[in-house]
């Protein structure tokens, strides 16, 4: 079997000869360099895709190159017909990953001038990106048709802190329920988009990149404001047999009730210990219709090989011969770790043999 068919197959309830291995494309390594070292039969890749896109005559981003104590920086504004809203994110040197010193929003006056973005958003149909990126992965993975966060993760993840935020929704709820009623309306035009696209595009399955925590969302938030959207998704694409995946990589203990109760078949980038508090074992046990792409624990990288070859080996047994799992690298992993750690994950596979 090709990675291609491996992963189609535990999407789809198939037999497969062995549990998938894979890496968003690019992320623990350039691709072609990990096959050179691991060979190409043994590593698939999932390439992040859509079949829409925005665009918003009214309103434009413009980026700027910056600086603070010496690392690199970006400095993004949002011109409005309201006004102007600024970020400024920071880049890890090592990682390359961004983190926000400064959020689009930060006082009541902000929320006039996102209100105007947001109602100035158009969404179009894109399926030749998908196309693209189909063509790109081959028989190598797939692409992963991706919507755009619920409206409470993107707030705290995208606009506004996670502390402001928590203070906004007390201080102004008006303002917030009008947010999340115009981003809801923007995901509902995105999910219109998708169910088009299945007439034109070969879907297997549709991913949340929501990054669900408990911590920060909790169980009633996440009931009201991610379940119902998951399941309207669901619904729409039930006729086609095509899943919804959330990307859900934190700390899920609180939701699991929710979880099992949504219309979610897929778990994205499950994280289980040491790094977060979810195991494989759980997810199997709780949901026997989900399936569970588990990113391999970022953190384990950094051991030796026969503890990377001892956790592979656990994830393994815990989901058995359900043929549900998928092992991936799907968060940051320490630099240059993947050479160790990468072919003690691919032999526990090639030993724990056929699910």
């Amino acid at each position: 079997m090709t990675m291609r068919e491996r992963i189609l197959a535990v999407i789809q309830g198939r037999e497969t000869d062995r549990v998938p291995f894979v890496q968003y494309s690019g992320l623990a390594g350039p691709d072609e360099e990990i096959w050179s070292v691991i060979g190409r039969e043994n590593m698939g890749i999932i390439r992040w895709s859509a079949v829409h896109r925005f665009e918003h005559p009214n309103c434009r981003f413009v980026s700027e190159d910056t600086s603070w104590n010496g690392r690199r920086g970006e400095r993004m504004s949002l011109h409005t017909p309201k006004g102007i809203l600024v970020e400024e994110k920071v880049f890890d040197p090592v990682l390359g990953s961004g983190a926000r010193r400064k959020h689009f929003i930060e006082k009541r006056e902000d929320y006039e001038i996102f209100l105007a973005y947001l109602r100035d958003v158009v969404v179009l149909p894109d399926v030749d990106q998908y196309h693209r990126d189909d063509r790109a992965t081959g028989e190598d993975g797939l692409p992963m048709v991706a919507v755009v966060r619920t409206p409470y993760q993107q707030m705290w993840i995208q606009w506004v802190s996670l502390e402001d935020f928590s203070l906004h929704r007390v201080d102004y709820p008006d303002l917030i329920e009008e947010c999340f009623s115009l981003l809801a309306d923007i995901e509902r035009r995105i999910f219109r988009v998708v169910h088009s696209a299945l007439d034109e595009a070969s879907i297997p399955f549709v991913d949340f990149p929501d990054n669900i925590t408990a911590p920060c969302i909790g169980p009633e938030n996440f009931r009201r404001h991610c379940v119902p959207l998951y399941d309207e998704l669901a619904d729409m694409l039930a006729e086609r047999d095509v899943p919804v995946f959330v990307h859900m990589d934190g700390d899920l203990k609180p939701l699991w009730s929710a979880i099992g109760e949504s219309k979610v078949r897929g778990l994205d980038s499950l994280s289980p210990p040491p790094d977060n508090d979810t195991r494989v074992a759980d997810a199997v046990a709780l949901w026997p219709e989900m399936r569970v792409f588990a990113n391999f624990p970022s953190s384990v990288h950094l051991a030796d090989r026969e503890t990377v070859y001892a956790t592979a080996w656990q994830i393994l047994a815990e989901a058995g011969h359900t043929a549900r799992l998928q092992i991936q690298v799907s968060e940051n992993t320490p630099p240059g770790m993947w050479r160790k750690s990468y072919p003690a994950i691919v032999r526990a596979i090639h030993d724990f043999g056929k699910p």
